[in-house]
């Protein structure tokens, strides 16, 4: 299909006919004007030559945008916050497991403390749309789920070991939290901070890089 396509491009006359009556000498033949070669010597794009400077062009500091600052900030402190302060194990990690549920010995549904649950595609199937209780959550929305997926497949529940009690769970921390005028600023400060620590990292390496490749110039000289 391609090469059909770039034939048909080519710059050429084709007779009407190719009969001996309508037969057309070469004579009568004009030459076309060639459009392929001009537009392979242009170059894609713009020309350098056509670029002119913006007038009255001014370069805009993220510092200048306050809101895109606050963003920002917001940012790092909700990423320095849920490194520092929340667990680092996940919901549905296997020290997490609350009870499994079996049909005919095999899992088919595994809950977790924290009220999530995983299942097989069948499971799930045959379980539908299955509203939780307002309000209910950890180890009591893992038990709930649990009896309400053994009850629809006609299966088990077997405890975990790892399971715990609804006292001795801890919920995870909302990641939208609010801050002050005085924690975003200060959050702002420290990015930059740590922006520029790193840059001056980069720096440094790049600089003893070419230091030493340049000791090893030397050397093979």
């Amino acid at each position: 299909m391609i090469s059909g396509l770039s034939s048909a491009a080519l710059p050429y006359l084709r007779p009407a006919s190719t009969s001996g009556s309508n037969a057309t000498s070469t004579s009568d033949l004009k030459p076309v004007e060639s459009t392929a070669t001009d537009a392979a010597t242009d170059s894609p794009g713009i020309s350098v030559s056509q670029l002119k400077p913006l007038q009255g062009a001014k370069p805009i500091s993220v510092a200048d945008n306050p809101v895109l600052c606050d963003l920002m900030a917001t940012n790092w402190l909700t990423t320095h916050g849920a490194s520092a302060g929340q667990p680092s194990i996940s919901d549905d990690a296997p020290e997490n497991t609350y009870a499994q549920v079996k049909v005919g010995g095999k899992v088919v549904a595994t809950l977790y403390n924290g009220g999530s649950s995983t299942m097989t595609n069948e499971a799930a199937a045959k379980i539908g749309k299955l509203e939780d209780p307002p309000g209910l959550g950890g180890p009591d929305l893992a038990q709930w789920r649990a009896d309400q997926y053994a009850a629809r497949l006609g299966g088990t529940v077997e405890k975990a070991s790892t399971a715990i009690t609804q006292s001795q769970w801890t919920p995870r921390q909302s990641s939208s939290a609010t801050y002050s005028r005085e924690q975003l600023d200060a959050a702002f400060q420290a990015m930059l901070a740590e922006g520029q620590k790193s840059a001056m990292q980069l720096q440094s390496s790049y600089l003893a890089s070419r230091a030493l490749q340049g000791t090893s110039a030397d050397i093979s000289a």
